[in-house]
């Protein structure tokens, strides 16, 4: 159900993929947990591990469309979860460098400039790294509002000018994609520059971090059409879909993260004694470590299952666009509860320095808060919801997408308008597919959201109220996060007391949303009425919880251990 990486053999990949996800493993083991730890607190720039994609040849192997790369090299999101899950494993650092090179390389591969993908893919095959440049100081991700000037010059020839801010890489990109403004057309624009030339200026790291996380300035840099991605619409189009891609690694980085932690948790409290009890023996710690491997066994199968409709999407099909910003926001927001529930078991040990927890304590609250915020992501979510809950579509059923293909429609995804149009299929027919006892106590409540949608919505003021809606919003994201976890259950054969168990937890987070849209003092008194009945509790059944906690839980007392 969760990683081991000392016995994971990746037999379900291709002989090139599988190697390359042992081999990374095998980087980190040899590296060793002391010197992981001391890297990470001296703040070391990761040239080891960059030396060791260059060598093997991995970014170029992942991460180069078959179109351009050579044998063995696509862009396939499913090979990318494991290969995203493992670098989550062993530290967050790590996983920057591969996320911000695929947001750097987004708008490339999304343009139209066919010299500049010959030259991306030469320089991954060479073990470059890339930078996304579209944050800036005074605006943040505002693309509106972007400084960064393009000055024509006649005759093909421009110059960049302006800032850039929060800019992973940035110190030593290969290529920079940078977005900005023609200042003669005020027309967007993607273009590429090389964070090596005399005219771009490394200003510094904004970070006290392992990451070089930059500002730079560009000042006067000489660019040529052939260095221009896209323009107008095609450029802002890039910029939004580019996040689309890169939004759903970070899911992964946090399922990767947990793990790791989880592993420590469940082996200190098992072989530590408190009062002549083993700590793992008493009945709130259970409690405690069943709620949190479920929760990270959700997050991983719902973010499994994202993977089929991403590379099952097209142009007819774009169901993805609301199940990636939930593996951005949802995975890594229970990301977080699991770490809290972990904490709470071991307490004063997850701030020790020699503890993988302490980095992932860490680093586990950064990732709700990149490619977007909560919020933002959440305000995208609810866009959804309408026709979700009350206009479904027939499509044909999506089966697991594990081959060995090229995901070709991420690079041309389209515009990036049109979302309140998009249409799903019945979720109902996946609710319906199985029954469960705790199953149906949360369709009741599902059916109670409904309702009051239908019955007793937000009205005007309470629209223009965003943390009302953030709170309906987390309704709606409960009921589409089971959806995908119910699917993919079938797919990875879960047993059927595992899923109850999961909507054990689903319950009592959907009871404790309900409630504080109840405690909204704007709620009203017909949604406050239909509120106090979505509060429902889980079936009480301390048999199947027992068994969850022997077969799942406490076999991973000792189960891994990194390398000293």
């Amino acid at each position: 159900m969760i990683l081991n990486p000392k016995e994971n053999k990746y037999e379900y990949l291709d002989e090139k993929s599988r190697s390359i996800m042992l081999k990374t493993i095998e980087f980190f083991e040899n590296k060793g947990k002391e010197k992981l730890k001391s890297d990470y607190h001296g703040k070391v720039w990761y040239a080891d591990f960059i030396e060791f994609l260059k060598k093997e040849k991995i970014f170029s192997t992942l991460l180069t469309p078959s179109a351009h790369g050579g044998e063995g090299c696509r862009w396939d999101t499913y090979r990318n979860c494991a290969f995203n899950e493992i670098l989550g494993f062993y530290g967050l650092p790590y996983w920057y460098t591969w996320q911000v090179t695929i947001l750097g390389l987004g708008p490339i591969w999304m343009g139209n400039n066919e010299e500049v993908k010959a030259r991306t893919a030469k320089l991954l095959e060479d073990g470059g790294i890339f930078a996304f440049g579209l944050s800036e100081k005074t605006h943040g991700a505002d693309l509106y509002s972007s400084d960064m000037a393009l000055t024509p010059l006649g005759e093909g020839q421009y110059v960049a000018d302006g800032g850039k801010y929060y800019i992973g890489n940035a110190n030593e990109a290969a290529l920079v994609s940078t977005f900005g403004k023609d200042t003669e057309t005020d027309e967007y624009v993607f273009f590429v520059v090389d964070s090596q030339h005399d005219n771009y200026d490394l200003i510094k790291n904004v970070v006290s971090s392992q990451n070089f996380v930059a500002e730079y300035a560009l000042q006067g840099y000489p660019i040529t059409e052939n260095e221009i991605l896209t323009r107008g619409r095609d450029a802002w189009d890039s910029s939004l879909n580019t996040i689309n891609v890169g939004k759903y690694n970070l899911g992964w980085a946090s399922i990767g993260i947990c793990t790791h932690a989880f592993y420590e948790a469940i082996t200190h409290a098992t072989n530590r004694v408190l009062f002549d009890k083993r700590v793992a023996d008493f009945p709130h710690i259970r409690q405690l470590f069943v709620d949190a491997y479920t929760r990270l066994a959700a997050m991983k199968l719902f973010a499994l299952r994202n993977a089929d409709y991403i590379r099952a999407a097209s142009a007819e099909d774009r169901r993805y666009l609301l199940y990636t910003p939930m593996t951005k926001m949802k995975v890594t927001t229970q990301g977080e509860e699991v770490i809290n529930l972990l904490w709470d078991v071991i307490a004063a040990k997850g701030f020790e320095k020699d503890m993988y927890f302490e980095m992932a304590a860490q680093d586990i609250r950064a990732l709700p808060k990149l490619e977007g915020t909560v919020h933002v992501n959440m305000a995208l979510i609810i866009k959804f919801m309408a026709n979700y809950f009350f206009n479904p579509d027939e499509f044909p059923e999506i089966d697991q997408h594990n081959g060995m293909e090229d995901d070709t429609f991420l690079f041309n995804q389209g515009p990036t308008r049109g979302l309140g149009k998009i249409r799903f299929h019945d979720f109902n027919i996946a609710y319906n597919s199985i029954d469960l006892p705790n199953l149906t106590v949360f369709k009741e409540q599902i059916k109670l959201l409904q309702e009051i949608l239908m019955t007793a919505p937000p009205n005007k003021d309470q629209q223009g109220d965003i943390d009302f809606l953030l709170i309906l919003g987390e309704l709606f994201t409960l009921v589409a996060y089971g959806q995908l976890i119910i699917e993919n259950a079938k797919i990875y054969k879960v047993e059927d007391e595992f899923v109850d168990q999961i909507f054990d937890f689903m319950i009592r987070d959907f009871s404790k949303f309900a409630l504080q849209l109840y405690s909204k003092t704007s709620s009203t008194d017909a949604q406050m009425d239909i509120c106090m009945q979505m509060i429902k509790k889980p079936t009480q059944n301390p048999e199947r919880f027992t068994r969850i906690w022997e077969k799942y839980v406490a076999p991973l007392n000792n189960a891994y251990e990194m390398n000293k």
